[in-house]
């Protein structure tokens, strides 16, 4: 079986798909978080489903909504699984009315049913499934009720002979798909008359279809005439609006027969909620309220205290225990550093921070499973427009604060091209997680009293600076076409269950430890290398070493900014690999056994007004190797790849030389 997996966004299908093949992907409370297909093995084995990307209807205005118009014209799937909100039913069956027209076999799962009941509606299944002619099986994607009977219902559904569903539109479009229909060959794989329909409704992918067999221009043609029909017969002011009217008249009888009010509600906990955390003056406000929190959870109270524990035991047993067996079997001393002041200290440097870093995914994955994500998409959009976007370009954003790959990715969700791009642009000034390593090292240096704070500026640094970034290139080099409208869906606010937190935690912060075993790794050996031979030799002092040459060529362009030392400028080359890597240099460089000694190590090398541009420059020049290969195959063009790295380059300059000459010239 290969069964395709649709359904608005937010409506659980991710986490239907994380059920059914044992896999993870991705879960947000929002809508946007699947932009591209994903396609997993069912448990069974018995066949594979793909999950698409969120849609509201099959008439794709971005890249992500394009992809599941794609699957459906090219790829063949015995079986679709519609997946429904019960709170919003009538929304969701635009899209079910496609698909049936589509002619697959169908199978609905009619999710949240628990969240339809605390809104007071209850859906009649058994006479919705008879008036739609397909199965409906009741189900709770967040907690797997109903998944088990979904599953028996594959193979039945998919025996069965699938017949489309018709709906009459009305002699001009009826007559005009029957003179389309002629004209198209009968081995075509999707239905003729849904080709016909999509392509009416002003379907572009579909009608690049059907130019292979009818020339554009007579298509053109027949698209004027039933456009000046509609107008003048059936009152309508374009094809689309008198299809969509047709159908939300069906829709609305459907409504009318299965759903039922069995209570009044007139102001859920979720609205009266709203009315604080979406406030136009107490909004913001709040939301950095959050992120102090959020902060203080992962550097006061929880990370900082497992770091120094994960420390010792790296400083202590790990490094006596592997001394005491080189010794033991006799290695040589370049073994012996090569692991312990390479590959221990390099990559224990980093895993010393896994604490923190886990902390703060559990945390953001609170904040989005729970909701209250969407809702500070809702509450910026207020400055986003201001600045010549809008709210959704902040969800890439958000997501960015995890990793800034797959906020770059997220930015197809965005209809307008050119948003879409500045998204792209904007989006890795988003402090990502590898990021949090060094300033964790700096905060606990420097500013022990107030890490919690320190970390919040760099972040709202972030947010700020592609804030008046977004308004300057909007005005000149991204200059809209047309403006573009917000909409999103708020989702019923949830208390998050534990599985899911801890599995998003775990696939989020696991990411960071495969890095440290393999590319920082590789990096740590290549670095500690460098700084072991040198023009004279091996076994060189580290001032003398090929490490301490490169980063002493470009070290006097960062005199100016505060930290004008070879070892800073060979730690932020290496950064451009990854963040990460930056701290395992530093403890190469320095030669620290622990955490601790590298604190000591570095307060001789930096002031704190430095130690805080030096973190200001990390936030915001170039995008990790990653991130600018993402960025690439995204916008599938050099030049911006280009412009992408330069003006992060050149704004971090700018920033962290204005804090620190400014910062000097205050006392600081």
């Amino acid at each position: 079986m290969q069964i395709a997996l649709a359904g608005n966004p937010n409506t659980g299908k991710t986490s239907l798909f994380n059920i059914l093949t044992g896999s993870y992907e991705y879960v947000g409370n929002w809508s946007g978080v699947t932009v591209e297909k994903k396609v997993g093995v069912l448990k069974k084995k018995d066949g594979t489903l793909t999950d698409l990307p969120g849609i509201y209807t099959l008439i794709p205005l971005t890249a992500d909504e394009e992809v599941a118009t794609h699957c459906l014209l090219h790829d063949d799937y015995s079986l679709i699984l519609n997946i429904v909100d019960a709170s919003q039913l009538e929304r969701n069956l635009y899209l079910t009315l496609q698909l049936l027209e589509f002619g697959k076999p169908i199978l609905m799962g009619l999710n949240m049913l628990d969240v339809a009941k605390s809104y007071g509606l209850a859906v009649n299944i058994n006479k919705l499934s008879r008036l739609l002619n397909i199965p409906i099986i009741p189900i709770i994607a967040r907690t797997g009720h109903g998944c088990a009977d979904l599953t028996r219902q594959f193979k039945q559904v998919q025996s069965q002979e699938a017949s489309p569903f018709h709906l009459d539109y009305g002699w001009v479009l009826e007559q005009t798909i029957t003179k389309l229909s002629r004209r198209l060959p009968e081995q075509l794989t999707p239905p003729k008359r849904w080709l016909c329909l999509q392509f009416l409704e002003g379907n572009k992918l579909v009608g690049k279809l059907l130019e292979k067999y009818i020339p554009a221009k007579e298509l053109q043609e027949l698209l004027t005439e039933t456009e000046e029909k509609i107008k003048q017969y059936e009152k309508a002011k374009s094809i689309a609006q008198h299809i969509r009217l047709k159908r939300m008249q069906y829709i609305d009888q459907l409504a009318s027969t299965c759903l039922s009010k069995e209570k009044e509600v007139t102001i859920t906990f979720s609205d009266r909620l709203d009315a604080v955390v979406t406030h136009k003056f107490w909004g913001i406000p709040i939301f950095l309220a959050f992120m102090f929190l959020m902060f203080k959870f992962t550097f006061d109270w929880f990370g900082t205290p497992l770091s120094d524990v994960l420390d010792a035991f790296f400083s202590g047993p790990l490094t006596d225990g592997l001394t005491f067996l080189f010794d033991r079997v006799g290695a040589s001393d370049f073994i012996k550093a090569v692991i312990l002041n390479g590959i221990v200290s390099g990559v224990g440097g980093v895993l010393v921070f896994v604490p923190q870093i886990f902390m703060l995914f559990f945390l953001i994955s609170f904040i989005e499973d729970s909701g209250y994500m969407a809702r500070v998409a809702l509450v910026m959009d207020r400055i986003m427009e201001k600045m010549g976007l809008n709210g959704k370009t902040f969800i890439p954003m958000i997501i960015g604060f995890g990793c800034n790959v797959p906020g770059v990715m997220a930015a197809r969700t965005i209809e307008q091209p050119k948003e879409r791009l500045l998204t792209i642009l904007l989006t890795p000034l988003m402090s990502c997680s590898a990021r949090l390593s060094v300033y964790s090292l700096f905060v606990g240096t420097f500013f022990v009293k107030n890490q919690a704070l320190i970390v919040l500026s760099l972040y709202v640094l972030g947010i700020v600076v592609a804030m008046i970034l977004a308004k300057v290139f909007s005005s000149t080099l991204f200059k809209q076409e047309g403006d573009s409208i917000f909409v999103i869906e708020l989702p019923p606010y949830r208390i998050p269950q534990w599985k899911t937190l801890s599995r998003s935690t775990w696939e989020k912060g696991k990411g960071f430890v495969r890095k440290a075993g393999t590319f920082i790794f590789g990096g740590s050996v290549a670095i500690w290398l460098l700084s072991y031979a040198g023009p004279t030799g091996i076994n060189v002092d580290m001032d003398k070493s090929f490490l301490a040459l490169i980063g002493g060529w470009i070290a006097p362009l960062f005199a100016p900014i505060g930290f004008g030392t070879w070892q800073a400028s060979a730690a932020l080359l290496t950064g451009f690999l990854a963040k990460e890597v930056v701290v395992s240099t530093m403890n190469i460089i320095y030669a620290a056994p622990d955490a601790d000694s590298l604190k000591s190590l570095i307060s001789g090398y930096f002031s704190p007004l430095a130690a805080y541009s030096f973190m200001v420059f990390i936030l915001l020049y170039v995008p990790c190797l990653a991130t600018v290969a993402v960025i690439y195959k995204e916008t599938a063009s050099r030049k911006w790849t280009w412009f992408s790295v330069i003006y992060a380059l050149v704004i971090a300059y700018m920033i962290s030389l204005i804090i620190y000459q400014g910062g000097r010239w205050l006392g600081f």
